[in-house]
């Protein structure tokens, strides 16, 4: 991995916690991902007519990836809906560079070099180190919105579905980075593969919402517009830098990397959240330098 790859990933991670974190800010996250998925469309939909079309080979990837995207954004939704963003966002993307890691192995025959694997190993134990002690330091008293209010255990145990929800988001992340890493590759055009992802993905959740809502839906947008299409343009751009990257290195590494957003997102968290940020995070974050570090060392 060179340095420029490393950057536009590091750019990622930062554009990607960003995103989420305004999708967790707009409390009703139906809405939240209407915006954010819907304007990620439009603009997929704008971009498609100025960029090549992917090419043939390409395209049951890109129908496998919708599918998978709304899958993940579902989960997501329900992950920020019953959990601390400062919690569920690091078990979500902590799960997901060791599964790309074992699906990339068995599946598209990439396996790592050994420095490469070693900080990928190194940048998953800070992931997971911050992951277990978001779990271990809930308070039990349940901050979630939309229905988790309330629902923690005693001894500092989250809540069952909300852990189930952040796992399995993990799990569709490290599904969707393989599709799409094989995928871009054969597309012959990264801007090409994006645009008609967001096209592809981006209007089965607000076709959901406008089914839900009906005549309500424009006005219970209108307060957050500005906010989801901001919150759509960082998605969108965040994963063409990933996409774009995944043509030049392995998918293990970039997949490591870019989970450095949760650094960025406890930052987010501890900043505008007023959520904790302690020394572990600061421990995790010396682990993610550590583990890039290493996965530059070996490019």
């Amino acid at each position: 991995m060179t340095p420029l790859v490393a950057a536009a990933v590091l750019l990622a991670a930062v554009t990607h916690a960003s995103w989420n974190a305004i999708a967790h800010h707009i409390k009703d996250q139906l809405l939240s991902f209407t915006l954010i998925s819907g304007g990620g469309a439009l603009l997929g939909a704008l971009a498609a007519v100025f960029v090549p079309l992917p090419a043939a080979e390409a395209w049951p990837y890109l129908i496998a990836s919708a599918i998978v995207h709304v899958g993940y954004m579902a989960l997501l939704m329900r992950s920020f809906t019953l959990g601390d963003f400062g919690q569920m966002y690091p078990i979500a993307r902590g799960t997901a560079p060791l599964a790309v890691t074992a699906i990339a192995a068995l599946f598209v025959d990439e396996v790592p070099e050994a420095w490469q694997l070693t900080g990928v190993a190194v940048a998953c134990a800070g992931l997971v180190g911050l992951a277990l002690w978001g779990i271990r330091g809930r308070d039990g008293a349940g901050r979630g919105t939309g229905g988790g209010a309330g629902r923690g255990t005693g001894g500092g145990r989250p809540h069952r579905p909300a852990l189930v929800a952040a796992v399995g988001t993990g799990l569709a992340i490290a599904a969707y980075t393989v599709v799409d890493g094989v995928g871009v590759r054969t597309s012959g055009t990264p801007l090409g593969y994006i645009a008609w992802l967001m096209i592809l993905q981006g209007t089965a959740i607000p076709l959901y919402t406008l089914y839900r809502r009906r005549s309500a839906l424009a006005a219970q947008l209108r307060p957050y517009a500005m906010r989801g299409a901001v919150g759509a343009a960082l998605s969108i751009s965040a994963y063409a830098l990933v996409l774009w990257a995944q043509t030049q290195a392995p998918l293990a590494p970039i997949a490591a990397l870019r989970e450095s957003s949760v650094i960025v997102g406890a930052a987010i968290g501890a900043l505008f959240f007023k959520e904790r940020f302690g020394t572990p995070r600061i421990a995790a974050a010396a682990l993610m330098a550590a583990g890039i570090a290493l996965m530059l060392y070996g490019s």
